[in-house]
C-alpha cells in the first residue's frame, strides 16, 4: 500500500481527520468492466444503474460510482440516448468517483492502478484528445476566511511553477480543462493580501476568473458560502460543497511509474505555503517584481518561484 504524505492541518474544525474525494478519468475499459474491477479489488458488489452508469456498493471505500462521463448520461434514458453514449466512448472518459476518503482510503484506491492498468485502462498520453484527468476534493480545514483565502492564494503563486515541475502532457494541454489562473487575477489576490476577506476575494474570482476550467476550481467552495451570487455570476452548473477541486492537468494511469501519491504532492505544497505567511508574503513581493506591467512569460517566474521553495523546504521544490 503506497503511503500518501499527511496535510499539513490534518483534522477539520471538529477535530476530525480532514477527507478527500477523488475523481478519476480514464479510457480504455468500458464502465462495467472498470466497475467489475472495483468490486473485485475493493470488495462490495457491481451494481448497473442505468445503460452506462454503474455503482459499486459496500466496498471498503464505501460507495464508489463509475460512469461514462458525458452530461447525456444524466438525460433520460432513450435508445438516442444510449446510441449518442455509445458514439462517444473511443474520446469520452470513464470515471471513477468516491465518497471522501482519509489517508488510508486514498492508498487503498492508489492500489487499484495496477489491476486497471493491466486489464488495458489508458490514461492522457494514449490519445491525442484524450482529456483525462484527476480531481481532488479536499476538505477546507476550516469555515474561516484564512482558510479559505490562503490555499487560494498560496495555488496562484506558485501554479506556474507546479506546472513546470510536474509537466502537462501534451493531449491534455490543449484542452481548456485546467488553464491557468489570468494574470490579472493574480496579481488583484496579490494586492488584496493573505489577510483578505473571503468576500472580497469572491468578488475578485467571480469577477476575473468566472470558469470551471481551472487547475484550482474554487467555484464549489465559493458557492457553498454564498450560493446565489455564484449562480448570479455564472452560467455553469456548480455544485457546492466545502471543499478545495483540485484537478489535476492529466491522467497517467496506463504508465507503471505514476500514482495517485506522486500527484498528491502538488496539494500537499500548496498547503504548506499557505500555512507560511511569512514566505506567502515573500512569494507575493517576488511575483509582483517579476511581472511588472506586463507579463512576457510564465516560465521566467516558475524557475524563480522553484528557488524560492526550495529555499523554504517545500516537499518537491
Amino acid at each position: 500500500m503506497t503511503g500518501f504524505a499527511a496535510l499539513p492541518q490534518r483534522d477539520n474544525a471538529e477535530g476530525a481527520p480532514r477527507r478527500v474525494g477523488l475523481e478519476i478519468e480514464m479510457g480504455g475499459l468500458p464502465e462495467a468492466e472498470a466497475a467489475r474491477i472495483c468490486a473485485r479489488e475493493l470488495g462490495g458488489r457491481a451494481v448497473q444503474e442505468d445503460s452506462h452508469i454503474w455503482a459499486v456498493e459496500e466496498s471498503a471505500l464505501g460507495r464508489v460510482e463509475v460512469y461514462l462521463d458525458i452530461f447525456l448520461r444524466k438525460a433520460q434514458q432513450s435508445r438516442l440516448r444510449d446510441l449518442a453514449l455509445d458514439l462517444g466512448r473511443e474520446v469520452v472518459p470513464v470515471e471513477i468517483v468516491t465518497a471522501p476518503l482519509d489517508m488510508a482510503g486514498m492508498a487503498r484506491l492508489d492500489d487499484l492502478r495496477d489491476a486497471l492498468r493491466a486489464a488495458g485502462a489508458l490514461g492522457s498520453g494514449a490519445g491525442l484528445v484524450f482529456g483525462f484527468g484527476v480531481h481532488f476534493n479536499i476538505e477546507v480545514a476550516s469555515e474561516t476566511d484564512a482558510d479559505t483565502v490562503r490555499p487560494l492564494m498560496a495555488y496562484a503563486l506558485i501554479e506556474d511553477w507546479l506546472r513546470s515541475a510536474y509537466p502537462i502532457d501534451e493531449s491534455r494541454r490543449l484542452l481548456p480543462f485546467t488553464d491557468p489562473y489570468p494574470t490579472d487575477f493574480v496579481r488583484a489576490l496579490v494586492e488584496a493580501g493573505p489577510g483578505a476577506a473571503r468576500d472580497e476575494v469572491t468578488g475578485l474570482y467571480l469577477a476575473l476568473t468566472p470558469s470551471r476550467n481551472r487547475g484550482l476550481d474554487m467555484l464549489p467552495l465559493l458557492a457553498h458560502f454564498d450560493g446565489p451570487r455564484v449562480a448570479a455570476a455564472i452560467s455553469d452548473k456548480t455544485s457546492a460543497r466545502p471543499t478545495f477541486h483540485f484537478r489535476l492537468p492529466d491522467c497517467r494511469i496506463d504508465e507503471a511509474a505514476w500514482s495517485l501519491a506522486l500527484e498528491w504532492r502538488r496539494w500537499i505544497a500548496v498547503e504548506q505555503v499557505a500555512r507560511d505567511e511569512a514566505l506567502l508574503r515573500r512569494l507575493s513581493d517576488a511575483w509582483l517584481d517579476d511581472h511588472g506591467l506586463v507579463t512576457l512569460s510564465r516560465q521566467g517566474w516558475a524557475m524563480r518561484a522553484g528557488r524560492i521553495l526550495q529555499t523554504a523546504g517545500i516537499c518537491g521544490a
